[in-house]
This record gives structure tokens, C-alpha cells and sequence, in this order.
């Protein structure tokens, strides 16, 4: 098995739980991590219509109407918000299923790489397992390769589950991929 050289964290860089006032930062980061990342997998024209403003005011609504969702956010030293996750209860088919769900994880461009996204996602893992979780399930784009090779880096594997959703007039085909999870030992 290949084992990741990327620092498990960047220097300095703290994970902690989103704040309302986090809102705009995370817009910018989903907004700019869907333009970097899904470039070629997406129709352009989406991605080129997606808008900061718009996705501020969506990120206000969701993070007022969390319920069961947990977000966090990476942070550096300066204050600077350069990563966010979420997760909540896992669904499929409109039906909750046992064990959580990574609804997100996006991280800015130019932190890609650095350890910020593997921070944010062993957080909630570590999270999700404390909180008794037997396990994640997550959806990644199936031609996302670098994503893949992310979320197999960290333990997951793809359990035959496909779905198509709508972007831009066009279907892009997502898989599911599943981790189980272990409660830490009683110290």
C-alpha cells in the first residue's frame, strides 16, 4: 500500500467548527475548488456562472439549517480560511442509511496538496467515529482521478454504487465510496 507524503497538516494550520461569519470564505473556496477541480468534467459554462455572492447566501441558509450536519473549516495563523468539509447523515435514494456521509470537502487551489484537505477529512472521520459511526460513505465525480486516488490515500473504496446528477444540461456520473469506522480505544 502507498502511504502519502503529504504532512498530515500544514504548519500552524488548525481545524476547527465553521462559524456563520466563515460563510463568504467557504463560498469562495467551493466556488473556486469546483473551478479548479472539475474543469473538464463539468461543462465549463456551469462552472464559469458559478458566483461567490450567490453561493455566500446558500452557504448562510444551509449553515442556519445544519440540523445533523457537522462543518469545519482549515485555518492558517493569519486567520485565513483555506479549506472546509461537512458531513451528515448518510443518504441514499431519499432514505437515511446507517453510519455518516462527507457531503464536502473542498480546499483553495494553490492549498491543494499541502495536507489541508487530509487534515479536514481525518478530523470528521475521527469525529464520526467518536460519535459512533460504523462507517462514511461519500460521492466522488467517477473521471475524478486525483480525488480517487485522495479518498483511496485515506481508506475508502468504491462499493459499486453509481448515480448520475444534473450540470449544465449535461449527466455527470458520480460513484460512492464507503469507509468503516473504528471508535477509538477506551484509554
Amino acid at each position: 500500500m502507498r502511504h502519502s507524503t503529504t504532512p498530515p497538516r500544514p504548519a500552524g494550520t488548525t481545524v476547527r467548527d465553521m462559524r456563520i461569519e466563515d460563510c463568504e470564505a467557504v463560498a469562495t473556496i467551493r466556488v473556486r475548488g469546483w473551478q479548479h477541480a472539475y474543469r473538464g468534467m463539468i461543462p465549463g459554462p456551469y462552472l464559469d456562472a458559478m458566483d461567490i455572492g450567490r453561493e455566500t447566501e446558500q452557504r448562510r441558509a444551509h449553515f442556519a439549517e445544519r440540523g445533523d450536519t457537522v462543518h469545519v473549516v482549515a485555518e492558517r495563523p493569519d486567520g485565513a480560511v483555506t479549506g472546509w468539509a461537512c458531513t451528515g447523515p448518510h443518504r441514499a435514494a431519499g432514505r437515511l442509511l446507517p453510519g455518516c456521509e462527507l457531503y464536502a470537502i473542498y480546499v483553495l487551489p494553490e492549498h491543494v496538496g499541502t495536507g489541508t484537505g487530509r487534515a479536514l477529512l481525518t478530523e470528521l472521520t475521527a469525529r464520526a467515529a467518536v460519535a459512533g459511526s460504523p462507517g462514511m460513505a461519500l460521492w466522488v465525480l467517477r473521471e475524478n482521478a486525483a480525488a480517487r486516488r485522495f479518498y483511496e490515500r485515506a481508506g475508502f473504496r468504491p462499493d459499486g454504487a453509481e448515480e448520475d446528477f444534473a450540470a449544465g444540461g449535461v449527466m455527470v456520473p458520480e460513484v460512492r465510496y464507503v469507509r468503516p469506522l473504528t471508535a477509538p480505544a477506551a484509554g
